[in-house]
C-alpha cells in the first residue's frame, strides 16, 4: 500500500475540515512517528516550485491548501466573468443555505446526497456565503449563511424576499364515512 498516496486522497476527501494526526494514525493503522514521516514526505513533495497546493497544519488539523504565492491568479479566476457563473450544483447548494441558514456542511451534504465542500468553498470565495459561527453539534462544525452580496446578486432586499417553497405533500381530504361516490337509486 502506498501510504503517501492514500494520505493524499484522505486530505483531499476531508477538504476544509482537515484531519488530525490521531485520525490519520487510526485510518492508516500506523504509529504517530510513521504518520509524521508520511506527512513530511507528502509535504516535501508539494513544496516543490512546480506544485500548486501544499499540506498545511491549521487549527490542529492537516489540510490541502493553495500556495499563497499564487493568490493573484486565484483572484483573477474568481473575478473573471467567464468563470464567475454559478453551476446548477452551486445554485442548489446556495438555495439550501439560503432557505436553511445557518446550516452546517454536513446538513447540506445530507440534503444534497453528495459532498458540498468544494461548492461551499467556491461560494465563500465568491462572497455569496460566509461562515457564521460554530454549531453546538459534536465537533463544532462551521455554520454557513448567505451574505449581503448574495442579496445584491439576486436583487433581494432581505432574505425574507426569497420565494416560498411549496410542499409536495398532498393534503388529505376528510371524507364523510356515510357518503359514497356511487349513487344508488333508492326508488327501485
Amino acid at each position: 500500500m502506498n501510504k503517501q498516496g492514500v494520505l493524499e486522497g484522505i486530505l483531499f476527501a476531508v477538504g476544509d475540515e482537515g484531519i488530525n494526526l490521531d485520525s490519520i494514525c487510526e485510518i492508516l493503522e500506523i504509529s504517530k512517528e510513521e504518520a509524521k514521516e508520511v506527512l513530511l514526505k507528502l509535504k516535501n513533495s508539494y513544496d516543490a516550485e512546480d506544485r500548486g497546493i501544499r499540506v498545511s497544519y491549521l487549527g490542529d488539523c492537516f489540510k490541502l491548501t493553495t500556495k499563497k504565492e499564487h493568490k493573484d491568479y486565484f483572484t483573477k479566476l474568481i473575478e473573471n466573468p467567464k468563470t464567475n457563473t454559478l453551476s446548477n450544483s452551486c445554485l442548489e447548494t446556495l438555495a439550501i443555505i439560503a432557505y436553511n441558514q445557518p446550516i452546517t456542511r454536513i446538513e447540506i451534504d445530507e440534503l444534497r446526497g453528495v459532498s458540498s465542500a468544494h461548492l461551499i468553498r467556491k461560494l465563500v470565495a465568491k462572497g455569496l456565503v460566509k461562515e457564521a459561527g460554530k454549531s453546538k453539534l459534536p465537533g463544532r462544525p462551521n455554520l454557513y449563511r448567505t451574505t449581503s452580496d448574495f442579496l445584491d446578486y439576486f436583487g433581494l432586499a432581505t432574505i425574507g424576499d426569497l420565494p416560498t417553497i411549496f410542499s409536495e405533500e398532498k393534503e388529505e381530504k376528510e371524507s364523510d364515512l356515510y357518503t359514497s361516490i356511487y349513487k344508488e337509486d333508492i326508488n327501485e
